[in-house]
This record gives C-alpha cells, structure tokens and sequence, in this order.
C-alpha cells in the first residue's frame, strides 16, 4: 500500500537522482573540448557533446577551439635609428591541443597577451623606422615566428600577426611631410629635364631632315599657317616663297668670298 513514508522516499530518491544528473551530465558545443581530472589527474579531453562525469570525483575545464583576435595594447618602442614610437598589433591565434593549454600555463589568453607586448618591444626595436614603415610583412613574419615558437610548448598555434598602427611623434612627421615633398620636387625636375632632352633630340633630327630636303620647310610653314586659320584669329597673313631669296643668299656669299680673297 502506498504510504506517505514510501513517497516521501520517492520523493528523496528523486531529487537525488536529478541532482546526479546535473552534475553529471554536461553538453559541450561544438567549438569546446573539455579537459576532464578525476582525483586531480588528467584523463583526457572530451567533447563536443554530451559528457557524462562522476560527481566529486572528476572536474572538467572547458577550453575554445575557436580563433581568437587580441588586440596588443600600444607599446612605447625606441627603434634602432633612436626614434621613438608607438606600435600596436593584432593577433590571430587558435587552441590546437587544450591539455597542454590548461596544464602547462595558469591563463594562456594573460599569457599570450604579455607575451606579445614583450616581443613587439623587443622585434620593433630592433628594426629602423624605414623598415617599419616599409617592411611591414617582414616584421610580422618575424613576430608571428618567435610567438608560435614561445606559444608551442602550450598547444598553441599563432595564425597572423599584424601590425595595426605606428604613432610617430608631429617633429618627426614634420620632418618625413618635408622629405616626401623634396622626393617629389626631384623627380619633376628630372623628368623635365628628360622632357628637354627628347625634344631637342627631335628638333636635331627634324633639322637635319629640313637640310638634306629644304622643302619641308615650306610644307611646314603652310601647315602652320592652316592651323593658325583654323582658330579664327584676325592675323593676315601671307605666304612667301623662300626660295625666291635663293639667288639672293647666294649672290652674298660669292661677294663675301670674293672679298675675302
């Protein structure tokens, strides 16, 4: 017969039995692994889905498997030409083996963050201001290099690092504004200067056309002439043949030579 004694115990037995279930049971998405201890010894890493664990006796640390992005707080550098500078960064990196990740560092996200304050101080400062302003892929390839080295042992795979922003000082600004403009007065004056070398090339070369065929020099007059009609200006003006003056220029010369003899 059913007693109030017997649900009573029913009762009991079955709030035992939903509280085993919670802390027994637990659901891990896609992206997580859980890394279960038993008795403070690692077992292994579980997920995703639902795990089952023995309450008290083991504990599970969930760890992301996603790709993180952290920001690299503005570190204050000296570069090696002693110019001093701020330079922030971004880094892309992913948990591949969360055992180690918890094991073998106390918070790797506060791991990995001062550790990649120190490298950009030490690899920017070691570089010249040019180099930072040019080479940019060279120096993340330095960075990501010595970070996925430190970050190995902790199951750790840098992905990119890259270098976000450089703050240089106004003088410094100033200074760089004034050099890009003289670059720029430079190749002007060049490649003016290149531009006057062609065309007298050119006016050589017609020049000596002109010579061998004295011609051209007429069709060239005439050419002149239709373009200026062409513009509808009110200037008159009329041909004249050059080789009329012929005889003339040549009666000169012999008068020249004659007195010169």
């Amino acid at each position: 017969m059913f007693t109030f004694t017997t649900f009573t115990t029913f009762i009991a037995a079955l709030v035992l039995f939903i509280l085993f279930l919670s802390a027994a049971i637990r659901i891990l998405n896609e992206y997580e692994r859980g890394v279960i201890f038993r008795l403070g010894r690692v077992i292994k890493a579980k997920g995703p889905g639902l795990i089952i664990l023995i309450p008290i006796v083991d504990k599970m640390i969930k760890v992301s498997m996603r790709l993180v992005a952290m920001d690299v707080d503005p570190q204050d550098v000296i570069t090696r030409d002693n110019v001093s500078v701020k330079v922030n960064a971004v880094i892309y990196f992913r948990v591949i083996e969360p055992i180690k990740a918890v094991i073998e560092v106390e918070n790797y996200l506060y791991a990995m963050s001062q550790l990649a304050q120190t490298t950009l101080r030490s690899v920017c400062g070691q570089a010249e201001l040019d180099e930072l302003l040019s080479a940019r892929e060279k120096i993340n390839s330095q960075l990501q290099e010595i970070l996925d080295t430190h970050t190995d042992p902790w199951g750790i795979k840098v992905a990119t690092v890259e270098l976000k922003h450089i703050d240089l000082p106004q003088e410094m600004q100033r200074s760089m504004a004034k050099q890009a403009e003289a670059e720029r007065e430079r190749r002007a004056k060049v490649i003016n200067a290149e531009g006057e070398f062609q065309a007298a090339a050119k006016l050589a070369e017609a020049s000596e056309i002109i010579r061998d065929h004295p011609v051209a020099l007429q069709l060239r007059y005439l050419q002149t002439m239709r373009e200026m009609s062409a513009e509808q200006n009110t200037t008159t003006i009329f041909p004249f043949p050059i080789d009329l003056f012929r005889p003339f220029l040549e009666l000169m010369d012999k008068e020249k030579k004659g007195k010169g003899e």
